[in-house]
């Protein structure tokens, strides 16, 4: 089995190491290096190429979601796990525009890290309950400005069909063989829908078929 390869960013030597022994004692997880900050944090994930980033926000010389930035500019295929002690919704939604797959408090990762580095790494994004009550708070207000709806009235069925898909965490063959089309015609289908809703990620995607009712928030 290929373990799911991890890297370590938190500016606490302690905090990394009693993680690598959280992390490295689980059956398909191995810790593959760390860093104390976000410069380190780009330079060791060129050189490791890890499946998923574990990234602390708060850290001196870059701070978390500018290393976030740039290592999902730079290497798209690493996912990036937000661990922090901040628990708030400007965080929160500062995590998904840097494109970040998920955010864990540290105060749940005792409860939710182990289970939050699986989604990421196949491909979903983690949001722990509160967070995503956060997230479904925010797009009903948006919806009940009239923005979102106009937006989502102007998807076709089919579309709308592609979008639950691909906020469930569907790739694109995936979501090809389950509605009988190509997989270019997929990617047709996802690009008209970002450009539609004014979308980049599927983080946002995420948030928005929660807000849509699209998707269920498991506990």
């Amino acid at each position: 089995m290929q373990k799911i390869r991890l890297l370590l960013v938190d500016d606490h030597a302690v905090l990394r190491a009693g993680l690598r022994t959280l992390l490295n004692a689980e059956p398909d997880m191995v810790v593959v290096g760390d860093a104390a900050d976000g410069s380190q944090a780009i330079a060791q994930a060129a050189r490791l190429r890890p499946d998923v980033v574990l990234m602390d926000i708060t850290m001196p010389v870059m701070n978390g979601l500018e290393a976030t930035r740039q290592i999902r500019k730079l290497y798209p295929d690493i996912k990036v796990l937000i661990l922090t002690m901040h628990d708030s919704e400007e965080y929160l939604f500062q995590t998904l525009q840097a494109g970040g797959s998920g955010y864990v408090p540290k105060k749940a990762a005792d409860t939710d890290l182990i289970n939050a580095i699986r989604v990421v790494h196949s491909g979903e994004t983690f949001l722990y309950p509160t967070a995503a009550r956060r997230l479904i708070q925010d797009y009903v207000a948006q919806v009940d400005g009239g923005h979102e709806a106009e937006s989502f009235g102007r998807l076709t069925d089919r579309e709308k069909q592609v979008l639950k898909l691909m906020a469930e965490g569907y790739t694109n063959q995936e979501i090809a063989n389950l509605l009988v089309i190509s997989v270019k015609t997929v990617e047709t289908h996802r690009a008209r829908i970002m450009e539609k809703l004014g979308f980049r990620t599927r983080a946002e995607l995420v948030r928005y078929a929660i807000s849509r009712g699209m998707l269920e928030i498991g506990a």
